[in-house]
């Protein structure tokens, strides 16, 4: 259950950063409750799979779910570029954190 809480702080992350997208185009009160609301979350559930996985490993894992997805949500929402070359470091981004899956 550990690794569902782990992935699922991870998605939360990218609506924290979604969020903070929003904050730095509209400054609306909505764009800050997404803001505010998807990093609790995120933490809260990152605090969760901390409880039976190790620190390291949980904090790098979110930070990788979190770096892939805010940067293919900037690719296929914002239309930021799809370099071959950042799509090839995403790729090792989630190698390693499989990686880290299977050595914990």
């Amino acid at each position: 259950m550990a690794w569902v809480y782990l992935i699922l702080a991870g998605l939360f992350e990218v609506v924290g950063v979604i969020g903070m997208n929003r904050v730095v185009k509209h400054k609306k009160l909505s764009s800050y409750a997404i803001l505010i609301g998807g990093f609790i979350v995120s933490f809260s559930l990152l605090g969760q799979a901390m409880e039976t996985l190790p620190m390291g490993i949980a904090y790098a894992v979110w930070t990788g779910i979190g770096t892939v997805g805010g940067t293919l949500l900037g690719m296929f929402v914002y239309g930021e570029s799809k370099d071959w070359k950042r799509i090839a470091f995403i790729a090792m981004i989630v190698a390693a954190v499989v990686g880290l899956r299977l050595t914990s």
